[in-house]
């Protein structure tokens, strides 16, 4: 698993309900940073990513450039907007979702393990 989020403490609750679901996580801060670890042989099932991320590239970018590095892989979007960056759930390509800030932890393991037991 993947975290990408500028937030510390939001990606520190991320990462810590991914482990409590039994996953390891790798974190990043911003999108090149997450390319760099996607472009790496580390096993990735799942990217966790802000919409709104520093450094000149969103979220979107990150999930479409993490998608041809790694086809078919699963992403969820967070964002504290519920339209953000054209992500409304109609538009949505398969293997994505969206959870709006803030949420809970439950609400966050209900929607990874939806994703990671979709395959």
């Amino acid at each position: 698993m993947l975290v990408v989020e500028d937030e510390p403490v939001v990606r520190g609750v991320v990462v810590e309900v991914l482990r409590d679901l039994g996953y390891r996580a790798l974190e990043a801060g911003e999108g090149k940073e997450a390319l760099d670890l996607l472009r790496s042989a580390r096993r990735i099932d799942l990217l966790v990513t802000d919409v709104g991320l520093p450094g000149g590239m969103n979220g979107r970018q990150l999930a479409d450039a993490a998608r041809e590095l790694r086809p078919g892989l699963r992403v969820l979007f967070v964002t504290g907007y519920a339209d953000a960056a054209g992500l409304a759930g109609d538009v949505l390509e398969p293997g994505m979702a969206l959870i709006t800030k803030p949420f809970e932890a439950v609400g966050l393991a209900r929607r990874i393990r939806g994703l990671i037991e979709a395959r």
